[in-house]
């Protein structure tokens, strides 16, 4: 089977998260850097094969419906997540401590935000925002030179921010 967990872009890499994980249940997570002098197909491989993440998408409907867990795994450049359904899994038991729970702790990746947040339809949607440290530095410059440039130039330098609405 051909699995396909490599994202050519940073918002590539949020979008599958967000719209093809999270708003389908998959809340437990660890993240990682894989380091630049180890080869990163390599590492790859050896994750999905720890935890059987190549499967078909009936044989995860078969472990969903059995109570198991599924698991994936989604890589940009040099960082991965891999993200779980609730259920029994070798996942939880081998990174433990280290998974986190999107709803309370949202993933952290190119000055976003992903999480998992009630709207205001009062359902949960998984939700992507630019990050509060992100927001912050953004926020300053701007009141910084709110009174300095004309409204043409802060609107350009709004429209060429590199974040994608959601």
């Amino acid at each position: 089977m051909n699995y396909k967990y490599l994202c050519a872009s940073e918002n590539g890499f949020i979008q599958q998260l967000a719209v093809a994980y999270v708003n389908h249940g998959y809340w437990f997570y660890v993240t990682g850097n894989i380091p630049n002098n180890k080869n990163a197909v390599l590492v790859d491989h050896k994750l999905m094969e720890k935890y059987n993440i190549a499967i078909s998408k009936w044989a995860r409907a078969r472990r969903k419906l059995q109570g198991f867990a599924n698991v994936q795994y989604l890589r940009h450049r040099q960082r991965f997540v891999l993200i779980a359904t609730r259920g029994r899994h070798e996942f939880f038991e081998q990174e433990g401590d280290t998974i986190k729970d999107i709803r309370r702790e949202p993933i952290c990746y190119a000055g976003y935000s992903i999480g998992y947040h009630c709207g205001v339809d009062r359902k949960y949607h998984a939700s992507v925002r630019i990050h509060p440290k992100q927001y912050r530095v953004l926020k300053r410059y701007f009141l910084e030179i709110a009174t300095r440039r004309s409204r043409e130039q802060i609107s350009r330098e709004l429209r060429r921010l590199p974040f994608e609405s959601y």
